[in-house]
């Protein structure tokens, strides 16, 4: 069990920092996209790296988190 919520922390800690330093790094780029989730909706315009950035943290917060929810019990019960 603690293995289990060390690994969730492991994991949430190490995205919480790339998503800072994407947040840090894309205060200067210029070129910037727009996100349509719909034929009416448009939202601000962000970096394309920081689109890409976002997409991957949150992969790696749900590869880690699946596998933290995936991995066997500690205790065993043969009976």
């Amino acid at each position: 069990m603690t293995r289990k919520i060390l690994l969730a922390i492991i994991t949430l800690s190490n995205s919480s920092l790339l998503v800072l330093m994407i947040a840090l790094g894309s205060q200067n780029l210029s070129d910037s996209h727009k996100i349509s989730f719909g034929p009416y909706t448009s939202k601000e315009a962000y970096p394309s790296g920081f689109i890409i950035g976002i997409s991957t943290i949150l992969g790696s917060i749900s590869g880690g988190l699946s596998t933290v929810l995936l991995l066997p019990s500690s205790t065993r019960n043969f009976s």
